[in-house]
């Protein structure tokens, strides 16, 4: 299925810089102090001009990725943790993902205005999770089309309120008008977007991360926007089935893209190799527990011991691994 907006016709597009190299940096980095917070509040989504724009880089031409901290959310960086960013066609820009709060969402699209003016007709949101969507507000001036996995507006209606409280609690003032927006377009299994010479692939998995992962392929440079299907560094977060996420694994691996953009962490590593620690993580902490309920361990016991030979290997373990073997262990407990 193609689907394809009709944007107005842009008009010749000037290029703020003009570095012919593979991998440009636009903007300066995520600092949003409390001059920015001030700025969020008083500015409204279109005022970019005011906004200090995000880092990002040109990972494959018209291609560009800003990478979050590898950090837990917080009031020092705003709820700035997941690599997000946006592909440029030549009638319009695909924004995939926003950012944890509606301060990172302005930067964003600082960002974007910094590079184009082409205008912003599609929000991809590749799940449900904060980190990834609550900058979509800053968006909304803009008037796109905000698209998602077909199971992702349940996903936010059932849990978006205590997101936001949450957000409000940990990031604070730079939190102030984020909100939680569905999307109007779904993608049941496979959809193409047009931006104009070049037609986005997106594609919704069975649950694996979370019930409502979706990933962006773009042909025309063969970069493959995985978001949290994929963490590198950080540790995997289990939201949705560990065993359709070892599924999902296997039939990444059948892929061959050029350029890989992980939810978390960096792209340095080439394919598949990229996906090896991601691959060993899960696995263990499957085999651990599958061990442990042979043994008939109770939960508690298995969420002290299963996957702890991987502590070494990742950021924030001891943030998300316990909650990753209680869940996993509630699906394991189960399987035939």
């Amino acid at each position: 299925m193609l689907h394809e907006l009709t944007c107005p016709p842009a008009t010749a597009e000037p290029r703020c810089l003009a570095v012919k190299r593979r991998w440009r940096c636009v903007g300066a980095s995520l600092a949003l102090s409390a001059a920015l917070i001030g700025l969020a509040g008083n500015c409204t989504a279109n005022d970019a001009s005011a906004i200090a724009p995000l880092a990002v880089k040109e990972v494959a031409a018209g291609v560009y990725v800003h990478a979050g901290a590898q950090e837990d959310v917080s009031s020092a960086n705003h709820g700035d943790v997941a690599n997000i960013g946006f592909i440029i066609g030549e009638r319009c820009v695909a924004v995939i993902d926003t950012g944890g709060s509606i301060a990172v969402g302005q930067a964003l699209r600082a960002s974007i205005r910094g590079l184009t003016k082409l205008p912003v007709c599609y929000v991809i949101n590749t799940h449900v999770h904060p980190d990834h969507i609550f900058g979509n507000a800053a968006f909304r001036g803009d008037n796109p089309t905000f698209v998602g996995n077909a199971r992702l507006a349940a996903a936010m209606a059932g849990r978006g309120q205590n997101y936001l409280r949450a957000l409000v609690r940990e990031v604070g003032a730079s939190a102030a008008d984020s909100e939680v927006i569905a999307p109007g377009l779904e993608v049941v299994d496979r959809l193409d977007l047009d931006l104009g010479g070049r037609v986005l692939k997106l594609t919704a998995w069975k649950t694996a991360h979370t019930d409502n992962d979706l990933t962006v392929f773009d042909p025309k440079t063969e970069t493959l926007w995985l978001s949290d299907l994929l963490f590198v560094d950080r540790v995997p977060v289990v939201d949705g089935s560990l065993r359709g996420w070892l599924t999902a694994m296997a039939d990444l691996r059948q892929m061959n893209p050029r350029h890989v953009v992980p939810g978390h962490g960096g792209m340095d590593s080439p394919w598949p190799q990229i996906l090896e620690p991601q691959q060993r993580y899960l696995s263990t902490l499957a085999a651990d527990i599958r061990r442990a309920l042979a043994e008939r361990l109770t939960i508690q016991q298995t969420v002290e011991t299963a996957g702890n030979s991987e502590r070494s290997n990742w950021l924030l373990f001891d943030s998300f691994h316990r909650r990753n073997v209680a869940a996993a262990f509630a699906e394991l407990e189960w399987e035939d």
